[in-house]
């Protein structure tokens, strides 16, 4: 079996599949009206809005505005339609960045659903929590979860920031 996939060749290389993917997304890009820096911000961040909602798994950050207006800049500066095709490509190969998971929500995730279980126990022999017999396992432990992981992710954000 395996010789016969030989005969298939090597596919496209890395560099080749990184130009048609840049070359599609820049038609994508130039599809949209770009008069000002908003409407070339938005065209950015919708790139990389379409990004994490096609692909499955990783996201990908976006990049901060003082970058995107740089890129702007640079990119109004351009004299023709290849010189701005160049910028782009360059922006994005630059920018785009897989987001990471801080080990802070990771240990939310992963201590989360046994305290969430251990608590639901613990405040059903509690005479006012007795309505927590009502809700199911099921419902309950991704709840407090994902408002862990949340809470989590907020609280970072907001003491780093």
């Amino acid at each position: 079996m395996g010789g016969s996939m030989g005969f298939l060749g090597k596919g496209l290389a890395p560099t080749q599949l990184l130009n048609v993917v840049m070359g599609s997304l820049y038609k994508q890009f130039t599809q949209k009206r770009i008069d000002s820096f908003e409407d070339f911000h938005v065209a950015v961040l919708d790139i990389f809005n379409n990004f994490n909602s096609a692909l499955p798994g990783k996201h990908f950050d976006f990049p901060t505005p003082d970058e995107i207006k740089e890129c702007f800049k640079r990119w109004e500066e351009a004299r023709d339609e290849e010189e701005k095709k160049t910028v782009f490509i360059e922006f994005m190969t630059k920018s785009v960045k897989p987001s990471k998971l801080d080990d802070t929500t990771l240990i939310t995730g992963i201590v989360s659903p046994p305290a969430a279980m251990a608590a639901k126990r613990a405040g059903e022999n509690v005479p006012q929590l007795k309505l927590l017999k009502l809700v199911p396992d099921v419902i309950f432990v991704p709840s407090v979860t994902i408002l862990a992981i949340v809470s989590a992710k907020l609280s970072r954000r907001t003491f780093l920031k």
